[in-house]
């Protein structure tokens, strides 16, 4: 049957440049034997829509792509940065580097099997990956790495529809200031709450509320708690379960930047609230907290959505994943999913990128 190329890579991140680069290792050439396409505007991947404030002093270490080093991309004295642009640039310069040819602005709409005739089959040769702006393209295997940005969540609370202030997710957060002198509810328990919530603390009121007791840690976090955490998260997959948080396995680390909230006071926290109301928050016990605004810095979930004809998910709520980085789905040698599980991270998205190639091509016969 034929084909437009024999791999299709969705997603021009750290995740899918690793991939793009290790296939070029392999023999592969991009635009003939395989296309990496990117809904983006521009090269960066989920970096480039980061607010301004998240610098590279602030956010989590960046590690480099396979091949080119980070920190030569960048001019002396650009440690304070902002990530939405420091990030983008060493993407763009990568990509250039190594010829990727990366397809902008492709989304991937859908994507099914086919048999001869066109009808749905059951994991047929054919994955036709219908895109908005590039037609249907026709590959044998697919590499995913759609990441997570472009599906926040947001919890179902009793009355949110009611509140009469401003609602938003971290997905849309751009600056404190723009909420001086409004009362501020910050919704969760993860690294990007403590960072949005240490910066709002400064400009105006907050309350932080969180679903369980965050545990900091003093200690800074290592290479061998890094591989534990991995290991966790790496045994759910591989029994079908959802991925889960990574800070449930680590912890919050307690820097100086965080000590400093909890000596204002930002970092004190609360259960839960019951529901909603127009004015304000309130609690079972009967509590009641006015605000204007509520963050829900409550994470995101993987943006798979375009894969749900393929049917991948088992009665454990995630994709049980096998291979030796877990990144080759089980019910489907064809897929591979980088970016999930495991590999949500900027170093694991760059092994990931390598096992995928490698075990894809290897299963289908190229290179």
């Amino acid at each position: 049957m034929p084909t437009d190329f024999d791999l299709l890579v969705i997603g021009a991140g750290q995740a899918g440049l690793s991939a793009g680069y290790h296939l070029q290792r392999l023999g592969l050439r991009p635009e003939q034997d395989f296309l990496i396409v990117d809904h983006a505007p521009g090269p960066g991947g989920a970096w480039q829509f980061r607010w301004p404030s998240l610098t590279l002093t602030t956010v989590n270490r960046v590690h480099d792509l396979p091949g080119m080093s980070f920190a030569e991309t960048l001019p002396p004295g650009s440690e304070s940065a902002p990530a939405a642009t420091a990030v983008p640039h060493y993407y763009e310069l990568y990509e250039k580097h190594f010829d990727l040819r990366v397809r902008r602005q492709v989304s991937v709409k859908v994507v099914c099997d086919r048999t001869e005739d066109g009808s749905p089959a059951e994991h047929g040769p054919i994955l036709n990956a219908e895109t908005d702006s590039a037609g249907t393209i026709r590959v044998r295997g697919l590499i995913n790495g759609t990441g997570t940005w472009e599906h926040p969540f947001i919890p179902r609370y009793r009355g949110a529809e009611t509140f009469a202030g401003r609602q938003l997710h971290t997905h849309d957060y751009r600056t404190a200031a723009e909420f001086a002198g409004k009362h501020v509810v910050v919704v969760g328990g993860g690294i990007s709450a403590v960072q949005l919530l240490d910066e709002i603390s400064q400009v105006t009121s907050t309350t932080w509320v969180t679903r369980t007791e965050p545990i900091f840690r003093d200690a800074s976090f290592g290479p061998e708690d890094g591989r534990a955490a991995v290991a966790k998260v790496e045994d759910r997959v591989r029994r079908g379960l959802p991925p889960g948080s990574v800070v449930s396995v680590t912890g919050l680390r307690l820097d100086d930047r965080l000590r400093a909230a909890q000596r204002r006071g930002a970092l004190h926290r609360l259960p839960m609230f019951d529901h909603i109301e127009p004015d304000g928050v309130r609690w079972a016990d009967g509590a009641f907290q006015p605000a204007q605004v509520i963050l829900w810095a409550t994470g995101f979930r993987s943006a798979l959505d375009h894969l749900a004809p393929l049917r991948l998910r088992g009665p454990g709520g995630g994709i049980t994943m096998t291979g030796r980085l877990a990144t080759q789905v089980a019910a489907d040698p064809r897929i591979h999913l980088i970016g999930y599980g495991p590999s949500a991270s900027t170093i694991g998205a760059n092994r990931a990128g390598r096992a995928a190639a490698v075990e894809l091509t290897d299963y289908l016969g190229l290179g």
